[in-house]
């Protein structure tokens, strides 16, 4: 991904594939940036960990999966190197071990301007880069529950997704000047106007004559998604159900099998999700950062089933705070929501609106224009 044109600034990113949600940050700010400046800046994107990190840390992708499936330890790990005197702990206990890969990193991908969207990244690169070093934003991916890694005094700047975040930054003891709430970007196609659902709806082939719930899933194997799907199908709700099971190929075999009492449309991995949330009443979903923000950036109210302990809790919190949905950890919760949702039409509205007000669809596009005004596009 390495397009560097002479005369042009050149923007590193800096991220790893340890969830979806920092590669998929990166790939909206580059999309913003050529939008908005079109041919007047080049950009690359780094695996660190994958390309650079010593052995076992450049298998951290790999073994990602792993360990969220074992959520509790995740949870303690997660709160156990939390907190800033902690995070300088481990840096500088492991800057020996990371140094040498670190130098290697910046000197193999010279940059007029770099940007992290990973926490790990961090400190490392600060410290490898020294005191003359181009401009170094760094883009926190996570909405609410912030590690203390994020957060970097020597950054020039730090952009934040929610205020709770830039809260947390403060309490680690990052200069006010330095952060800035800026939302959490995410692709283009999922900040274009709503359009009519019917229309939509006509194109995918869906019902329109009824509610249509769409489930998100198959990370998690066939649990919490395939067991509320059942739920939900069962409940004697008139709706339509659409399940996304991703690359899980397991869950979706398993789902077509099923006899159904609704209309439901199964898929595997889909390009069309800002469609399928634009054609929608309501989502089903973990807690991931990325897929709240597409959701209120489409005004779905949203029902959350399960989490990852630490850095998801707070984004459960944000989604109730923000009125635009509510944390439903059994299928039964998910049932009485939908029902009252459905059944009481004003409700529905006011968490719509809410969604909207929570939403931040110009969250990339703001962030492409720092980056401008940094390098004077």
């Amino acid at each position: 991904m390495n397009n560097i044109i002479p005369n042009k600034p050149h923007i590193v990113f800096y991220f790893s594939d340890t969830g979806g949600g920092h590669r998929s940050a990166a790939e909206a700010i580059i999309e913003a940036i050529h939008l908005e400046y079109e041919n007047k800046a080049t950009t690359e994107m780094v695996d660190f960990f994958k390309d650079y990190a010593p052995p076992p840390f450049n298998r951290a992708a790999e073994m990602y999966p792993y360990m969220v499936k074992a959520p509790q330890l995740w949870s303690a790990s997660f709160h156990a190197t939390d907190g800033r005197a902690r995070a300088r702990v481990i840096t500088t206990t492991m800057w020996p071990i990371a140094r040498q890969a670190a130098r290697a990193l910046i000197r193999s991908h010279p940059a007029d301007l770099i940007v992290t969207v990973h926490p790990w990244a961090n400190t490392f690169a600060l410290k490898a880069l020294g005191n003359h070093r181009p401009p170094f934003i760094n883009v926190v991916t996570d909405m609410v529950t912030t590690h203390a890694l994020w957060y970097d005094n020597r950054a020039d700047l730090i952009l934040v997704p929610t205020e709770t975040a830039r809260q947390r930054a403060l309490k680690c003891n990052m200069p006010p000047e330095k952060v800035r709430v800026v939302g959490l970007p995410v692709a283009d196609r999922y900040c274009q106007p709503r359009g009519r659902k019917s229309t939509l709806r006509k194109k995918l082939g869906w019902p329109e004559d009824r509610p249509i719930v769409l489930m998100v899933g198959g990370g998690e194997g066939m649990g919490p998604l395939a067991k509320t799907a059942r739920a939900i199908d069962a409940s004697g709700l008139d709706l339509g159900l659409v399940i996304v099971c991703g690359r899980n190929q397991r869950l979706k075999a398993g789902l077509e099998s099923e006899k159904w009492e609704n209309p439901i449309f199964i898929y595997g991995f889909t390009r069309e999700m800002p469609d399928f949330m634009r054609a929608s009443d309501f989502i089903v979903t973990k807690a991931g950062p990325g897929t709240i923000a597409e959701a209120l950036n489409a005004e779905l109210p949203i029902i959350l089933y399960s989490k990852l302990p630490g850095q998801e809790d707070g984004n459960v919190t944000f989604v109730q705070e923000e009125g635009a949905g509510v944390w439903a950890p059994n299928p039964q919760d998910v049932v009485r929501t939908l029902t009252r949702w459905i059944s009481r039409p004003a409700e529905r509205q006011k968490v719509i609106e809410n969604c909207r007000r929570a939403g931040n669809p110009e969250a990339a596009r703001t962030i492409a224009h720092i980056i401008g005004e940094k390098l004077g596009l």
